[in-house]
């Protein structure tokens, strides 16, 4: 119960900041909001203020902040208007969308994913305050390993990878995931002098992963001063990984087992309590962790240029720009509602793959 508790304030805040932005410039640039939903399916509780409906939905899969005037579907109606039974498509107020200015609307749609970046940022910037953080030193190199044939020693500092500048251990860590034993360039400093050494990591059999064979234990001391540099550091690496995993996925690089939605990241939320619950502040640092991961990728999943997505309706407001004129709001609302069906099926994938890996896996 508490592991299902703490999942829902997880994916709640992750989604209540995303469709607050929304929500919050809409607002300052005039847009009429229509709903303000957390969650799909149908209402547990609404109402309404301010011309806005408030809703909490049954599936807490997501969230929705609908507009005025948005894909042609939903207008304002004054009571004069519904008593003379109006359609909505036959008038927009002055709140509709499709009149704001297209740069307020760009700002709109891409307030919800900047407004997860920002989050992610805050909660990492907490997050940093009570965890360790290691900076890429080599303090241990096994005997043998792929390290030691390579000529790192004790004491070098891991600058880049394959030319790719990293800046804290767990981007280390990552790449070592992602590379999969190919051999791989590292830049590191010994001594104030920059060097560079090719090194091939060796699959462990008892582990089952490729090893590179060296270990971290020193660690920043974190002061207000660098706090603000080391969370970037912290958003910087979640961010990487996603996109990287993204392409993975494109190249079949990434099995199924691989991949979680809800229920992937409800099960895992609660495998972390219940390896932590023995200290409140080990909990503490592990939901803030999962809170920062998981409003990244939501941030970045939404940019995608995807039909339905932040992302897809940015490709048509940039289009108007270019062009000068509005693409057809009903052609856009269709082609957004062809990507909605794609992402519904999309889900049911995902939910039933979550399924198969949570209880029916090995």
């Amino acid at each position: 119960m508490v592991s299902i508790i703490l999942f829902l304030l997880i994916l709640g805040t992750v989604v209540v900041l995303h469709e607050f932005g929304h929500y919050l410039l809409a607002r300052v640039n005039g847009i009429h909001v229509v709903e303000f939903a957390i969650g799909m399916g149908p209402n547990i509780i609404s109402f309404k203020k301010g011309g806005t409906k408030y809703s909490l939905k049954l599936l807490p899969i997501g969230g929705a902040c609908m507009f005025e005037g948005e894909d042609g579907l939903e207008t304002k109606k004054d009571e004069e208007e519904e008593a003379e039974g109006v359609k909505d498509t036959e008038k927009e107020g002055e709140g509709s969308f499709n009149k704001a200015n297209v740069w307020a609307r760009i700002s709109t749609v891409l307030a919800g994913p900047v407004f997860n970046f920002i989050l992610a940022y805050v909660v990492a910037f907490i997050m940093i305050q009570f965890a360790l953080i290691a900076e890429p030193y080599v303090s241990k190199v096994e005997p043998g390993s792929a390290a030691m044939e390579a000529g790192l020693q004790e004491g070098d500092k891991i600058i880049a990878l394959n030319g790719e500048k990293i800046y804290i251990y767990q981007e280390l860590q990552i790449f070592n995931q992602m590379n999969r034993g190919n051999p791989a360039e590292f830049t590191y400093l010994r001594d104030g002098q920059e060097y560079t050494t090719t090194v091939t990591p060796k699959y462990d059999e008892e582990t089952g992963r490729y090893m590179i064979g060296i270990w971290n234990t020193t660690h920043v001391d974190i002061t207000l001063k660098n706090s603000f540099q080391h969370a970037w550091y912290q958003v910087r690496y979640s961010a990487k990984s996603v996109y990287k995993t993204f392409f993975m996925m494109l190249q079949g690089k990434v099995s199924r087992k691989e991949v979680a939605g809800p229920v992937g990241v409800a099960n895992m939320v609660g495998e972390v309590y219940e390896q932590t619950k023995s200290s409140a502040m080990d909990v503490f640092i592990n939901m803030l962790n999962i809170i920062q991961i998981l409003s990244v990728n939501l941030g970045i999943i939404n940019l995608f240029p995807i039909p339905a997505l932040d992302g897809g309706r940015l490709v048509f407001l940039f289009l108007e720009v270019v062009r000068g004129k509005p693409i057809s709001p009903e052609k856009e609302g269709l082609v957004h509602f062809v990507g909605f069906v794609l992402l519904m099926l999309l889900m049911v994938f995902i939910f039933f793959n979550d399924i198969n890996n949570v209880f029916f896996s090995n």
